[in-house]
């Protein structure tokens, strides 16, 4: 499983998170979308051997918004200058 945060900007009420997370979680491959739509942020889990991370965003462009990938690190290290 590969979990992301994209930003969304755009969201702005309850409407939205039922667009967002009934088109993405309708994906097969997609195990969880949770839309959080004060922050602009949507996170996804998915089965990236079932579907990619651009069917996703895709998913969401057809709802009608705009998608900023920002990947989680799941090892829990970030990029960083300073190591």
């Amino acid at each position: 499983m590969q979990q992301v945060t994209l930003n969304v900007p755009g969201m702005s009420c309850g409407s939205c998170v039922n667009k967002i997370e009934g088109n993405v979680g309708k994906r097969n491959g997609v195990e969880s979308v949770k839309v959080q739509f004060s922050d602009g942020k949507v996170d996804v889990t998915f089965n990236e051997s079932t579907i990619d991370l651009g069917e996703i965003k895709n998913a969401i462009k057809d709802t009608g918004y705009e998608v900023i990938e920002e990947p989680i690190e799941e090892d829990g290290r970030g990029d960083s200058c300073c190591h």
